[in-house]
């Protein structure tokens, strides 16, 4: 079973599907913005993925996209809670950070405030949205990995879940990512359509991420069965086996180097720019950048584009491993040009 949502639906939930939103504020002064959301569970049990794309959202901001790919017993609801709180917690510091430096400008001498307009000019504009994004990110996320450590109903001690974020404002991209999942710009050139990747795969086989992780104990290891995946453990014992580095949640390994701080990037989107995919792992696993990308460009429609990819995934997951337990495939398409807005598909489950 799969889900498929279009601009007009909202908050739509099934059982049998990961929770995923399609959300439009009220106050987006009529803000053209398309795009799609699809998830297909896989073969490995209930479908841990969770994921949104709100139009409209925040102050400045036009769009909030975001996926996110459980894993433990209870990464279903570790994702859940990161998509259902994370949107708002970040338009909070966004908040906090636009009040605090209105009330240090009014605290500020002329002098002070003078030279301090004179450094603030050595920066861009783009410079100075792109650290004011990041640390609201950085905060937020913060404060996201807290709440779920205090909730008393969910034992997320080797529960977690992972996070791509994207922010689009005006001509801007603001990104952030913690684990796993991936965005993607497609742009268009002479011979079609190129494929940007947005984030780096925050996995123990990073160098810099592995160096971390034994500066404070954990292991970084591969099991003979795969080894090619490195994983991280404990010290002394071979759990939980983490495939990621950055993860929400994952309390037991968070004194041995995994970490909620996201890596934060920016982007300036041009004329050139189409569209951006965020999906998880289960579908960059079995299709390269460049193929999801096509499969977007071909689509018939911008609505359908996220189904497209999802069922081409899982339909690459049965040819080329026929044998092995199917992962969780999920894909939202934010759309930035209007190419592919012919038609409106409407809400299916």
């Amino acid at each position: 079973m799969g889900l498929c949502i279009s601009s007009s639906a909202h908050k739509i939930q099934d059982g049998h599907e990961a929770p995923m939103s399609f959300e439009r504020s009220e106050d987006s002064n009529g803000i053209q913005m398309h795009g799609s959301l699809y998830s297909l569970e896989g073969s490995k049990g209930v479908n841990q993925d969770s994921a949104i794309l709100y139009q409209g959202y925040g102050l400045e901001a036009e769009a909030f996209c975001g996926v996110f790919d459980g894993h433990g017993r209870f990464g279903h609801q570790v994702s859940q809670l990161v998509r259902s709180n994370l949107p708002s917690l970040l338009q909070g510091q966004m908040k906090a950070l636009d009040q605090q430096a209105t009330a240090v400008a009014e605290d500020d001498d002329s002098k002070n405030h003078i030279d301090r307009i004179e450094n603030d000019s050595e920066d861009s504009e783009p410079s100075k949205k792109f650290h004011k994004w990041k640390e609201a990110f950085v905060s937020s996320f913060k404060v996201m990995d807290k709440e779920i450590k205090l909730q008393e109903n969910l034992d997320s001690s080797c529960s977690g879940t992972t996070a791509v974020v994207v922010i689009k404002q005006g001509e801007d991209l603001f990104i952030a990512n913690l684990g796993d999942s991936r965005a993607v710009l497609g742009t268009t050139r002479e011979n079609g359509i190129e494929a940007i990747q947005l984030t780096t795969d925050l996995k123990p086989a990073l160098p810099s991420e592995a160096e971390r992780i034994r500066a404070c104990d954990g292991r970084v290891v591969a099991l003979k069965q795969e080894p090619n995946i490195q994983r991280v453990w404990l010290p002394h014992i071979d759990l939980p086996g983490l495939a990621m580095s950055r993860a929400f949640g994952d309390f037991i390994l968070k004194d041995h180097g995994i970490i909620a701080t996201p890596d934060v990037s920016y982007r300036h989107l041009t004329s050139k720019d189409r569209f951006v995919v965020l999906a998880t792992d289960g579908v960059w696993d079995v299709l390269s950048n460049s193929e999801v990308a096509s499969i977007v460009w071909e689509a018939d429609s911008a609505q359908a584009a996220a189904k497209v990819v999802t069922e081409t995934a899982v339909a690459t997951w049965r040819r080329k491993f026929p044998s092995a337990k199917i992962d969780d495939c999920t894909v939202v398409c934010l759309f930035l040009q209007d190419k592919l807005l012919d038609h409106v598909v409407p809400v299916k489950i």
